[in-house]
């Protein structure tokens, strides 16, 4: 076999016969079979999607009304007895967790996105904080999850009663309010809350196997948390929070006893919450694969509660499980894991697949999500297949993000079960074995593979998860090109262009990507064109490509391509007119968010105000 550095030389110096530089944009050249460019902007980008609360009889929504006013269940039936608190069925858990994170609870440590943070060392009642991560796994009880997955109930059970306790003991009394002076820190959060409350319900058996005392605590701390939650589920911390409250507040209505005034009130607002929580297509505000997963999570989870009740959901909730998990698929690759999007890392196949199996929902991938704002291109068949995902839509609003990303216009390839071109991912894991210290990084333009001006995000990376000004708005065409030289010779044509450099340099971006049908080729062009009163002088310009996980590159000779060596032994050729290659440093985040190195194609110069065109090519070569 040749030697792999010879062979990267020889890619990197394949020719320009293989680049067609400028690229053609003709319309000649092109069968238009899609609608004409559409402009998607913030706000309207993503319509509400509108659901109906069940139909309810004329005493119900009585009941419901009364209970939303504060009214106690009991009030609502003075004549009955109160029932003993006791859980009336046992729920089977949809969700299977890690074995590993449970076996590393067996040996006290939580398992939290590759650190490993000791159980001696949590302190529950919040003074000395812990990561983001760490937080939501110890105060959310979803390692409840873990640790059922990695023993039986006889061996796991007094490990639950072990953690559980000192939680107890730190959290005795729920604050009036959520931010309150006696909170008890992100233990009452509406999010960490109601998941908690949800998990404790799902996973019940393992909680409530201790002596009497043990049982009848739980089971008062139980009771006590929903009550909390029907008080404060509005002041979540957002509308993903609130529908985490919502899903504690219906399954505490469907499992504890006396709870039909507050499964009436719960689903009402929870059919809201997720009304103002999803798009037409199905995406979630935030544009979040994370979000996304959280949602179909926690449905999952209270479909189950339902279930272990033989009680039929409200029809609303299998209709918004329908159209989120499309979506969702849309950001997974050829191998079915995940696109690094918004923070998100490359949660793996099998998790996924079994987070869609439990959903129920059986559909393929939208290749169009345009108010969600991705789209996909799937081109070629079989192991060698390529999909290219595409980020064409202005961020989050700052209300509905949580780690929003300067993304617009990035793309990722795939081909096969290989990452070709990438995105850092991972903010949202930043806590974990992520370093905290890279989380606003990871969020920058520069961690995508998309153009920057002067280093600077095309939208304001703030505090907190926040974004502030920059794209306000994103122009969308896609086309397909007939191919001359029969199958496979034809493409998909991806346009897209966006303001965020227009304010401060004068220039829009617009993004042409074309990636030919049978997988084996992507043509690219970046313009930067002038806007408003033109402006003098240069800017510096960065495209960067970070290359997937045991991708290998190698700068060309003449400074204008690239060789590239991929894990299965195939090569490709990288090539442009835009300016300097280097090949540079790099991090990825894996499917458990750890950091791994990684490299990248670094195209740099320096254009003048009054814009330029920028072409580059993708080409496999054997």
């Amino acid at each position: 076999m040749a030697d792999a550095g010879s062979a990267l030389r020889a890619a990197a110096e394949g020719g320009d016969e293989a680049l067609a530089i400028p690229l053609p944009d003709g319309d000649e050249a092109l069968a238009a079979r899609s609608p004409a460019s559409e402009l998607i902007e913030p706000g309207r980008a993503l319509a509400l999607a509108d659901f109906a609360p069940p139909s309810l009889s004329a005493g119900e929504r009585l009941i419901r009304f009364a209970y939303r006013i504060g009214l106690p269940g009991q009030a609502l039936a003075p004549l009955k007895k109160p029932a003993r608190l006791r859980l009336l069925a046992t729920v089977r858990n949809p969700l299977p967790g890690s074995r590993a994170a449970g076996m590393a609870l067996r040996a006290g440590h939580f398992l939290v996105l590759g650190a490993r943070v000791p159980v001696t060392n949590v302190d529950a009642a919040g003074p000395q904080r812990l990561t983001p991560p760490a937080e939501r796994v110890v105060h959310t009880f979803s390692w409840l999850a873990d640790l059922e997955a990695a023993a039986a109930r006889d061996a796991a059970a007094p490990v639950a009663e072990a953690i559980l306790l000192p939680w107890l003991a730190a959290n005795r009394e729920a604050p009036r309010r959520p931010g309150a002076k006696r909170s008890g820190g992100p233990a009452w959060a509406v999010s960490n809350a109601g998941t908690r409350l949800l998990n404790w319900l799902v996973h019940a058996p393992l909680i409530l196997s201790g002596d009497k005392m043990v049982r009848a605590r739980v089971l008062r701390t139980m009771a006590e948390t929903a009550r909390w939650l029907d008080r404060n589920v509005g002041r979540g911390e957002d509308t993903l929070a609130e529908v985490a409250g919502w899903c504690g507040i219906v399954a505490a209505g469907l499992l504890l006893p006396d709870g039909k005034p507050r499964r009436l009130y719960g689903e009402a607002g929870l059919i809201k919450a997720l009304g103002e929580l999803v798009g037409d297509d199905g995406g979630v505000l935030s544009r979040s694969p994370l979000g996304q997963v959280e949602a179909i999570a926690l449905l999952v989870k209270l479909r189950a509660c339902y279930a272990a009740l033989r009680r039929e959901p409200p029809a609303a909730l299998d209709a918004i499980l329908a159209l989120l998990v499309p979506p969702l698929l849309a950001l997974t690759h050829a191998d079915g894991s995940l696109g690094s999007w918004q923070g998100a890392w490359a949660i793996s196949a099998d998790e996924l697949a079994a987070l869609v199996e439990a959903s129920g929902v059986r559909t393929r991938p939208l290749r169009d999500v345009r108010q969600w704002g991705y789209q996909r291109i799937a081109a070629g068949k079989g192991e060698r297949g390529a999909v290219l995902q595409f980020d064409a839509a202005p961020p989050p609003l700052a209300r509905h993000a949580r780690t929003g990303c300067a993304s617009t216009l990035a793309f990722e390839l795939s081909i096969g079960a290989q990452r070709l071109v990438v995105n850092c991912g991972g903010a949202a894991a930043a806590g974990g074995a992520m370093p905290v210290r890279l989380e606003q990084g990871l969020r920058a333009s520069a961690a995508h593979s998309a153009l920057v001006l002067d280093d600077a995000n095309s939208t304001a990376v703030l505090i907190g998860g926040k974004l502030g000004s920059g794209v306000s708005e994103v122009e969308v065409d896609r086309r397909l090109v007939e191919g001359k030289r029969g199958a496979g010779s034809g493409a998909t044509r991806l346009e897209a262009s966006h303001n965020g450099y227009a304010a401060r340099y004068g220039l829009v971006h617009r993004r042409v990507l074309i990636l030919r049908d049978d997988g084996g080729e992507l043509r690219g062009e970046d313009v930067l064109v002038p806007s408003g009163r033109g402006k003098r002088g240069k800017v510096a310009f960065a495209i960067r490509f970070h290359l997937g996980p045991g991708v290998d590159a190698r700068a060309a000779e003449d400074g204008q391509g690239a060789g590239i060596a991929m894990p299965d032994g195939s090569y490709w050729q990288f090539r442009t007119n835009a300016g300097d290659v280097t090949v540079e440093d790099s991090l990825w985040a894996d499917r458990h968010g750890r950091p791994q190195a990684i490299r990248q194609i670094v195209v740099q110069g320096l254009v003048s105000r009054g814009g330029a065109t920028f072409a580059w090519l993708f080409k496999k070569m054997g």
